[in-house]
């Protein structure tokens, strides 16, 4: 019996056919899990928020006051919801992994949930078939990859709008539930972050009520939310009221400070805009090719809420919050609601244009990492290689057969997906997360140790830790940001107390960062991170007895 030569060679092409699209949920599930867990581990706390909350959660583990934080041994008045996923995460998995990086799972765990939402969100406002776009164009911002993969207590507030919008979108169809949804989130978001973050939701809520077919029923239940919302909130602040009265005093003259509002808020407004062509891409051009093209149908549910969300948030955050990277983030859930429709709606030119500039750019970006350790490791190109350690002086890259595997097995995987990719409306977002899922695994599996050397406080520590006269009564400290008390803390378990205090003023030793100080003190220390200038090191000096025992106003502690 023949054959037919075409029907003979059609299971030969099955073989190599690449993901379908839109992507499975299996196959969506392994690329975000992929993208968010990769690089949490295997480094040090690193400066500004990720040290703060670090340093928080090191306290929370120690000492177990779970009611009230402390940083370094001094009250630390915030909401506490992340740093008790995180401490619960530094118990669970200390004895496998350092405590930083136990800690750094909550933002997985967060950024996790935060995708599932949005997805949930897009399914009910746009359908299944578009869904798939939404946790794609979230985790694919570039503005998000900087604080996804950081202990980052924003992160638990992004879960909660995300939370929130789903709840919003299902309350036409399952209103109680989505009633349910929105008022636990609520209420959580006020424990992850404050009241502030959260405010724009509520006039939001107010606007679903009011465009819902049964408004009686539907202000009822929004009601019921915020008494939902109050509830987990209320345990909290009633537990502070009984047990820590000044804390709870602290933290809510911190909230009501935010609430007065920016004293600048056109500036803070004017520079979220100009932070959101990088920070919201691709949401934001699809976003508005959205609106272009659906420009008849604004007044539709699925456009009209996250337009409000939007401009809602936007409005708050820059009156409260600052124009500040973390809150920004705040802003990405209702613009990926609104680009959703955008990518399946993409005309064909500018959907092969897009899906030729993700593969190019990214395979682009794959060869610069590939390079770029080649020049650490291997000291070629010798050029690359000479600016490689003049930007972190004394470093030596070592080969890592795992870390080399696992890039060399991901850009394969990368090769494999552009040739073999159907032609669909998802291509190109598709390229686009799988792209940045790869520069970013390159980034953790060959760059990390590089990185590391240059952010982490670990060398500084010890250093000032072997420094430190055997007896000793107390440190002052001048100048030290929040990140620089916590890193200290955490690796040697030095903790200061502020200059300006009663106590401060007795010390014999002082820890001051930045210009070198004034006044009756001997220098015994002097030790910064290899790149940083001789103004930005820490110095500790004692006092000198001879002349007597200063007051604070002889030191010049310039901020």
């Amino acid at each position: 019996m023949s054959t037919n030569p075409a029907m003979s060679a059609q299971p030969k092409r099955e073989r190599f056919k690449g993901i379908t699209l839109p992507p499975s949920g299996w196959t969506l599930a392994a690329l975000l899990a992929l993208y968010i867990f990769t690089g949490l581990t295997g480094h040090d706390p690193w400066k500004n928020d990720d040290a703060v909350t670090i340093g928080i959660v090191h306290d929370l583990v120690a000492n177990g006051n779970w009611l009230t934080l402390s940083l370094a041994g001094r009250p630390y008045p915030d909401a506490p919801l992340h740093y008790w996923v995180a401490a619960a995460g530094g118990h669970l998995f200390g004895w496998v992994i350092p405590v930083h990086a136990a800690a750094r799972l909550a933002s997985g765990v967060f950024t996790l949930l935060s995708l599932t939402f949005i997805y949930l969100a897009a399914r009910e406002l746009h359908g299944r078939d578009q869904a798939p776009a939404a946790p794609l164009l979230l985790a694919g911002s570039i503005g998000f990859l900087f604080h996804a993969h950081e202990a980052q207590p924003m992160l638990a507030t992004l879960t909660a709008h995300t939370a929130a919008y789903w709840g919003l979108a299902q309350s036409y169809r399952r209103p109680l539930r989505g009633a349910c949804c929105f008022g636990t989130a609520l209420g959580l978001g006020f424990l992850a972050n404050g009241l502030a973050p959260m405010l724009p939701l509520l006039p939001v809520a107010a606007f679903v009520a009011w465009r819902a077919e049964n408004r009686r029923q539907a202000v009822l239940l929004l009601l019921g939310s915020l008494l939902l919302a109050s509830v987990l909130a209320g345990a909290w602040l009633a537990a502070l009221l009984i047990v820590a009265p000044d804390f709870l005093v602290t933290f809510w003259q911190d909230e009501l400070s935010q609430l007065t509002g920016n004293r600048q808020p056109l500036l803070g407004l004017l520079r979220f805009l100009s932070l959101l062509p990088w920070y919201a891409w691709p949401a934001l051009p699809l976003a508005g090719w959205t609106l272009w093209v659906k420009r008849r149908q604004l007044r539709s549910r699925s456009l009209a809420v996250p337009v409000f969300a939007f401009l809602l948030t936007l409005l708050v955050i820059s009156v409260c919050l600052g124009a500040r990277s973390a809150p920004a983030l705040l802003l990405l859930p209702s613009l990926v609601l609104l680009a959703v429709p955008g990518v399946g709606s993409l005309r064909r030119g500018a959907a092969n244009a897009f899906d030729w500039f993700n593969m190019i750019t990214f395979s682009f970006f794959a060869a610069l990492a590939w390079i770029g350790w080649s020049a650490m490791v291997f000291g070629w190109p010798e050029q690359l290689a000479r600016q490689v350690h003049r930007l972190e002086p004394g470093f030596r890259g070592q080969f890592s057969l795992f870390g080399f595997s696992i890039s060399l097995v991901a850009t394969l995987i990368w090769c494999w997906l552009i040739a073999t990719s159907p032609r669909s409306p998802m291509r190109g977002i598709m390229h686009w997360m799988a792209g940045l899922t790869l520069f970013w695994l390159l980034i953790a599996m060959l760059w990390m140790p590089w990185i590391d050397y240059g952010k982490t406080y670990r060398p500084v520590s010890a250093s000032l830790a072997r420094a430190l006269p055997e007896q000793y009564g107390c440190i002052a400290s001048a100048n030290l940001a929040d990140s620089i008390l916590a890193s200290l803390d955490y690796f040697d378990g030095i903790r200061t107390v502020e200059l300006a205090s009663a106590a401060g003023k007795q010390c014999e030793l002082l820890l001051n960062h930045g210009p070198p100080s004034n006044g009756a003190w001997q220098l015994l220390w002097e030790g910064g991170r290899p790149r940083e200038r001789d103004s930005d090191k820490l110095q500790l000096y004692r006092r000198e007895e001879r002349k007597g025992r200063p007051g604070p106003e002889q030191l010049d502690h310039r901020p």
